[in-house]
């Protein structure tokens, strides 16, 4: 019986499983089996059978074959919070394209215990949420494993797997097109100046170069031809189609020019055209994994073993989601902490600049709340956890730069909004050029294939094609003469519609580094006599001191005492308590301090300062100047963040905010309509950079705010901004110029082509040299002065 769907057709001619798309035995089968056939059934019950037509059968993708659902206890991966709801997080295997995520976010949605299901596409994530206790977390698996997908608990190290190999059969396929495209072209060059070469001889050759060539187009083009036949089999054009039919054509006629002793083959042109296609095709493959890189650093900070502490007081080592909350935790000096929790005994210094983004350790006693990613400077603390694993600070960090990501992946580049309704015209046209010479002006098929293929040739999507990438690799290229490296593809477009600049203080607006603060009154014999103690200690104020003294070796007998300071004898350097000061007569701190007591009954103190970088007060200004709002988000205390604001005339400040307080206050700013620039450096920043339209690091920052940007720049100045978003405007500019010069060249030259009046290799030298010209404009760039 015909299907409701109208496929019995599709069976017939492409003799694929209607559900995971393998090969059937039969021809006239529709299922590869039995389980395939039951849950074209399941996605045909729940009305769902939309899936089917929105999805894109990716290359690296795993078939869905519907298995049973893998033996793992879900429900001790559980947690179930205090408002009902139970929450699991999965990795998903065989996600293929949206429509596959639309369709487990689907069938979730039909469940009225389902709270929330989420399907992450670039990581492979998911995170499901529903009113109840764990025990249905089997029962939930399964129904999407019936589907076809495998769902195990989530584990870092499966990210980037399915990635990795997509990105290993690209740079397969480049080596491929490269190495064909060098040896043709060797023997294309001997046809071409050979002029006294007779016809046996361009014919040998030309043998030669479809026996290298054929293959090599074959490999090379696999990755294109795969897309093509997906967007078809979906009843849908993409830019891989007429790439797909552009390259099949070429070289099908090139092949039927050398059987017949023709002059017209092509297969360099061909090959160098996949070579080309395939290096950007690979570029971009490694952009895209940024996004499973920057989730990948977070957890590695959490993936280290923590001491326990159990309840005879032996200490074990185990895994920090492991860990109940509960339970207590002991962390030594110099270890990071692991998991959320409360401080029950020690009292130290924390080092949480990764997660606060202030400079300045802080000092923790007896029921002090610290984070996983913190720091413990001083001694040894005991913790009772109060969130472990996924339910930690830092996973939630994890979460909000996904959520972004996700958000930032809806983007569209210009390139993309243009060839959408170009791919139909170019097929439709060399057709009807095909059908109108060979059936209405009744020449032979191999003169009309001529000039079809020349009306692609003339067509193809070179200049098109590189309309966007031309004017972004002579962008990168100027910008990393400037110290920034530009690291997404759409980044220009979007960094040229940014109307605000937000920045992070530590590290960004400042130096990062504490430096003495200058005191006339202060008695110049005791900095070199204090710097002397402080070279034994790694605590941050101590080395700013040592450092401000750089050649005073160091002092004999010095003891340090955790959480308090350093003593000598009868010196002491350390906070105010430790050195016998007053609070009342030394007044409130203005900043950073250390004092020392020399013994002799003085007392002084070194304050000290993180440094404003030398351009910060500048490029505020002319930003503000050229029209752009100017705000500040810190995570450090308010007093010193509005300090820094109004040295810097910066109006829209905000202090003490955590990472989900910066993503909340991006968002805030999107709501008005604002377009936004995040320059930040820290971890606390990744969300934010994540979820800014664009984003920018500096090269001191850490490795997860450098993957979570879109460009990092060198050097301790910030004209970097100013830079990259004039020559961000400079780039529109020209990549608009590029595409309508692309399309008047094919409105010029495409009807030459059809009535016959460019040959193949007219129509190469035409496209060619629309390239060159799309290429030129590029290069306009390079030599741009800047606006200002």
């Amino acid at each position: 019986m015909a299907p409701l769907d109208g496929s019995t057709e599709i069976v017939a001619q492409t003799a694929t499983c209607l559900h995971c798309a393998s090969p059937v035995a039969e021809k006239h089968a529709r299922f590869c089996c039995t389980g395939c056939e039951a849950a074209y059934a399941a996605v045909q019950g729940l009305g769902l059978d939309a899936f089917y037509r929105r999805r894109t059968l990716a290359e690296s993708a795993r078939k869905l074959r519907p298995e049973p659902t893998p033996d793992f206890d879900y429900a001790q991966r559980v947690q179930l919070s205090a408002d009902g709801l139970a929450t699991l997080h999965l990795m998903v295997d065989g996600l293929q394209c949206a429509a596959c995520a639309w369709l487990i976010e689907s069938v979730y949605a039909r469940d009225a215990d389902v709270a929330d299901a989420r399907v992450n596409l670039s990581t492979g994530r998911m995170v499901l949420k529903w009113r109840g206790d764990a025990a249905r977390a089997g029962e939930l698996v399964g129904s999407i494993a019936r589907l076809g997908f495998r769902l195990v608990p989530y584990d870092p190290g499966c990210l980037g797997t399915v990635a990795e190999i997509e990105e290993s059969r690209l740079l397969k396929a480049l080596g491929i097109a490269g190495f064909g495209a060098g040896n043709v072209m060797m023997l294309s060059v001997a046809v071409w100046v050979g002029v006294d070469m007779g016809p046996a001889t361009k014919d040998l050759l030309h043998w030669v170069s479809a026996l290298i060539g054929l293959p090599c187009i074959f490999y090379a083009g696999l990755p294109f031809y795969r897309s093509a036949w997906s967007a078809l089999s979906a009843k849908r054009l993409n830019m891989d189609v007429p790439i797909a039919v552009g390259v099949t054509m070429t070289a099908a006629m090139s092949l039927s020019e050398t059987l017949r002793g023709g002059p017209y083959a092509y297969f360099d042109a061909a090959l160098t055209l996949l070579f080309f296609l395939l290096a950007g095709r690979y570029l971009d493959a490694r952009a895209r994994g940024k996004v499973r890189a920057t989730a990948t650093q977070l957890l590695a900070l959490a993936v280290r073993p923590v001491t326990v502490v159990d309840a005879s007081g032996v200490l074990r080592s185990m895994a920090a989601d492991a860990v109940a909350p509960g339970q207590t935790v002991y962390v030594a000096s110099g270890e990071r902490i692991g998991i959320d929790g409360r401080v029950v005994s020690g009292q130290s210094l924390v080092d949480a600049a990764l997660v606060t983004g202030e400079a300045v350790p802080q000092a923790v006693a007896p029921g002090a709340q610290v984070f996983a990613g913190m720091v413990n400077l001083g001694a040894g603390l005991r913790i009772v956890a109060t969130a472990t694993g996924e339910g930690t600070l830092l996973a939630e960090i994890v979460r909000l730069v996904e959520a972004a990501e996700r958000s930032r992946g809806r983007y569209v580049a210009l390139a993309e909004r243009v060839t959408r309704s170009y791919a139909p015209v170019v097929h439709a046209t060399a057709l009807a050029t095909f059908l109108a010479w060979h059936f209405g002006v009744g020449v032979e098929w191999q003169v009309a294939m001529l000039y079809a293929v020349a009306t692609l040739i003339v067509t193809c999507p070179c200049a098109l094609g590189l309309a966007v990438p031309a004017v972004q690799t002579v962008a990168t290229g100027r910008l990393l003469k400037s110290g920034i490296l530009l690291k997404n593809a759409t980044g220009l477009e979007r960094l040229a519609d940014i109307d605000m600049v937000v920045f992070d203080k530590t590290g960004t607006l400042t130096q990062g580094q504490l430096v003495l603060r200058p005191d006339p009154s202060r008695d110049p014999a005791l900095l070199p006599l204090a710097a002397s103690l402080a070279t034994v200690s790694r605590h941050p104020l101590a080395r700013a001191l040592a450092a401000s003294c750089p050649d005073q070796p160091m002092a004999a007998g010095v003891v340090e005492h955790p959480g308090l300071g350093l003593s000598c004898g009868g010196m002491r350097l350390g906070s105010r308590r430790y050195c016998g000061i007053d609070d009342a007569a030394a007044g409130p701190a203005d900043g950073p301090e250390i004092w020392f007591a020399p013994g002799d009954g003085r007392a002084v103190r070194f304050a000290f300062d993180d440094a404003l970088r030398d351009d910060a007060s500048a490029t505020v200004a002319a930003l503000q100047a050229q029209g752009y709002g100017v705000a500040l988000l810190s995570g450090d205390r308010a007093e010193v963040v509005a300090d820094v604001a109004s040295k810097l005339g910066i109006r829209d400040w905000h202090g003490g905010v955590d990472p989900a307080g910066k993503a909340a206050h991006l968002a805030q700013y999107r709501a008005r309509g604002r377009k936004v620039l995040m320059v930040g450096d820290g971890l606390n920043d990744a969300p934010a950079l994540a979820a800014a339209s664009a984003s920018l690091s500096p090269a001191s920052g850490t490795d997860v705010a450098q993957v979570a940007a879109d460009a990092v720049f060198q050097g301790r100045g910030l004209v970097a901004v100013a830079i990259l978003l004039a020559a961000a405007r400079q780039a529109r500019r020209l990549m608009r110029q590029n595409i309508a010069f692309s399309i008047l060249y094919n409105a010029v030259a495409v009807p030459l082509a059809m009535l016959g009046m460019v040959t193949p290799p007219i129509a190469a030298a035409l496209m060619s040299s629309s390239s060159l010209v799309v290429v030129a404009n590029a290069l306009r760039l390079s030599r741009a002065k800047g606006e200002t």
